[in-house]
């Protein structure tokens, strides 16, 4: 009988450990009126730099999206760029708050984080340069050819599932993969229909080949486990501008963004 009242009691502490670590997280928050958003900025119109008043700044409808989050909560957004394949050890460190990277919450990250509501989709398509805009124009053209895809994500994994054929060739960033398009190595890249044409917007010698390579099954905001006070305060946020069509404008501004000079 001691066993087993001692048991409880171990399961019963260790439940309000838990919960204390859930309150003490999301309120820590709100008492030092910061909170920290992770991001990959070369992912327009989710994310990306731009040059506003003659400062560089990070901007795209994830960071305005993380913003109105901010400001519900009452508090300042502090935003941390890094290469996107870095977003879950650093959310898992405690050294962001919450991610907001055009991220999918595909099952794999469910097991480690928890995500919102799926707040927008898009289709996946495929750039290649001008002249092989006609020619390339389905996963049999790419039959030992070079594909770029940004790590970790996705993509990544739209191109070990269907371009059995195909090479891959994973890198960090996107504009290292247009670059390496425009200087021939690689002969197509892999992205979300809505980024691709920012893309090819951007480069003249570039284009969408037309391919459609599915749905990218939605995006989401990225927290930790157990954070339901936080994730509840996002989806609130996330059901607004969606009913209201805040977010909406927010792409609109995005786009504009990204398509200026």
């Amino acid at each position: 009988m001691k066993k087993v009242l001692l048991l409880i009691m171990v399961v019963l502490l260790a439940g309000c450990t838990v919960l204390g670590n859930e309150e003490s997280s999301f309120e820590s928050i709100k008492s030092k009126g910061t909170i920290v958003v992770g991001t990959s900025a070369d992912y327009p119109p989710y994310e990306f730099h731009k040059v506003i008043a003659g400062k560089d700044t990070i901007v795209g409808f994830d960071v305005a999206l993380a913003e109105k989050i901010a400001v519900d909560l009452g508090v300042e957004l502090e935003i941390v760029d890094m290469n996107f394949e870095g977003l879950l050890p650093a959310l898992k460190a405690g050294k962001i708050d919450f991610i907001a990277a055009g991220m999918n919450p595909t099952e794999e990250r469910k097991e480690s984080v928890d995500f919102t509501n799926i707040y927008y989709d898009t289709t996946q398509t495929m750039l290649v340069i001008n002249e092989n805009k006609d020619t390339l124009t389905s996963i049999e053209d790419f039959e030992g050819l070079k594909i770029g895809v940004q790590k970790a994500t996705l993509q990544e994994s739209i191109f070990d599932e269907q371009f059995i054929g195909a090479e891959k060739v994973a890198l960090s960033k996107i504009p290292n993969l247009i670059m390496e398009l425009q200087s021939g190595k690689i002969d197509g890249i892999i992205l979300a229909e809505v980024v691709a044409k920012q893309y090819a917007e951007a480069n003249a010698d570039i284009s969408i080949n037309g391919m459609d390579l599915g749905s990218e099954g939605g995006v989401a905001i990225a927290v930790n486990k157990g954070q339901e006070d936080l994730l509840a305060a996002m989806n609130k946020t996330i059901e607004t501008v969606l009913e209201d069509g805040t977010l909406d404008q927010f792409i609109l501004d995005a786009m504009a963004l990204a398509e200026e000079e």
